[in-house]
């Protein structure tokens, strides 16, 4: 019943909103871009809220449960800094290219080259696939085990609900809507965690927790927190600091913000990021100091919350649930359909893309036996493949459209096989091996292959 409640208010909800927005006067750069005058704090809380995905909600606290401290600590940290490591790149393609909308476009401008901008539009669009497919696993993963409702159907009706109000009024719609899903998950956060403190063993079993299910966890730096560190704590670092260079959602923002607001909107949104997994990994703290026995560690958080509190604290768990896995997924779409501005395509182009996204998604999140965290890191790392050549590109070091090219699929081509066998083997060393050669190859090829002083790129 809950489930059904929150899936039909929420979606009434948004459309409502969105179709108040539609009826405004509606342009390429207003539907993309929002004329680039959004105000701080709904950025902020934008950015936010499209940062807050499967992963912050869930893996957060199945971390925290199975690895302690290491495991939350791996997780947040780098999801924090990577916002702020962005700003200043964010402000440099506003002032190297005012008109943008996406990156792709930027990189097509600077190197002239059909091959780097498609090597661009690939990666981003891969991006936006398996980002939304993780919204969709998660989402239905949850709501199966509350509706009863067969999995594959819910992924469905999510995407059907997703792509029914970010058809509409574009960035603009997309950025309200996170504004308000942000502030169901902060009041959320406010309601479970000071409640589960205040249970007669809330802070002991807090305090623990702090070392994990097994008690094995208590440091960052002894075996198991190394243990931590190179099978997941590396992957995640470098996947989620090379987060927002590789993915539309954040350029797209950066294009739209008012200029002079770019880089404390970014800032604003790491706060607020920040409470959403902080909570979930504290709920994560005290079910392993508790002693509770997750039956699905990746879902912790949920089966403690239908154990701990009163039955309708379900209803406001799932509001922040949804709210935080479509608030990335109406994201996703918009980031999608700016894409096709590359090519000056019209509306039938921007629906169609969306409708091609949230199949593959679809499509993605009902493979069997597939995991929320293996796709994370799977996604975090292909996100890695365009860091360098964007970074060394926005700093104005001069590259040529041959090095870019070959760089990124250097990294695609190897990189990317490696940590995916390594991920499926349950290989430390082949991960962190495929990690590095994704993020590295790229920039070294690049550079290798730069022209010289007085030559021409």
């Amino acid at each position: 019943m809950y489930g059904f409640i929150v899936l039909a208010t929420y979606a009434v909800a948004m459309l409502a909103i969105t179709l108040l927005l539609s009826r405004r006067s509606q342009t390429t750069e207003s539907f993309h871009v929002a004329d680039r005058k959004l105000g701080l704090v709904q950025s902020a809380m934008s950015i936010a809220a499209t940062w807050i995905w499967a992963p912050a909600l869930f893996t957060s606290a199945e971390k925290a449960y199975s690895n302690g401290i290491p495991g939350l600590f791996w997780f947040l940290v780098p999801n924090i800094l990577c916002l702020v490591i962005f700003v200043p790149f964010g402000k440099r393609i506003r002032a190297q290219m005012p008109h943008g909308i996406t990156l792709s476009g930027y990189m097509a401008e600077k190197y002239r080259s059909r091959a780097v901008h498609g090597a661009y539009l690939f990666e981003l669009t891969a991006l936006t696939v398996l980002s939304t497919g993780v919204q969709l696993l998660a989402g239905a993963k949850i709501l199966a085990a509350v509706t009863g409702w067969p999995f594959w159907l819910l992924t469905v009706v999510l995407a059907v609900i997703a792509f029914s109000y970010s058809q509409y009024s574009g960035v603009k719609a997309s950025v309200l809507t996170d504004a308000l899903q942000m502030v169901l998950m902060l009041a959320c956060c406010a309601l479970l965690v000071p409640w589960a403190l205040s249970a007669d063993t809330g802070v002991s079993d807090l305090v623990r927790g702090l070392a994990g299910a097994s008690g094995g966890y208590k440091h960052l730096f002894d075996s198991n927190g190394l243990a931590v560190f190179f099978s997941f704590g590396l992957p995640t670092a470098i996947g989620l600091i090379a987060a927002p260079f590789g993915d539309q959602c954040f350029w797209q923002r950066a294009f739209s913000i008012q200029e002079s607001k770019v880089g404390r909107a970014f800032k604003l949104g790491a706060v607020f990021f920040a409470v959403v997994p902080l909570s979930m990994g504290i709920l994560g703290f005290i079910a392993a100091g508790s002693g509770y026995v997750a039956q699905d560690a990746g879902m912790v958080n949920f089966e403690l919350v239908g154990s701990l509190f009163p039955k309708w604290v379900m209803l406001p768990f799932l509001f922040m649930v949804i709210s935080g896995l479509l608030s990335t997924a109406d994201s996703n779409l918009c980031a999608v359909a700016s894409l096709t501005s590359d090519f000056g395509g019209g509306m039938k182009a921007v629906k169609g893309s969306m409708l091609a996204l949230l199949a593959l998604a679809v499509g993605i999140a009902n493979i069997p036996g597939l995991a929320v965290t293996d796709l994370f890191l799977v996604y975090g790392t292909l996100r890695a493949t365009t860091m360098l050549p964007t970074v060394l590109t926005l700093k104005g070091k001069t590259l040529s459209a041959r090095g870019v090219f070959a760089g990124i699929t250097a990294s695609i081509v190897i990189g990317m096989p490696v940590f995916v066998v390594g991920t499926f083997l349950g290989s430390s060393t082949l991960k962190t091996v495929g990690c590095l050669c994704a993020v590295l190859l790229s920039g070294i090829v690049a550079l290798a292959t730069a022209p010289r002083k007085g030559a021409t790129a």
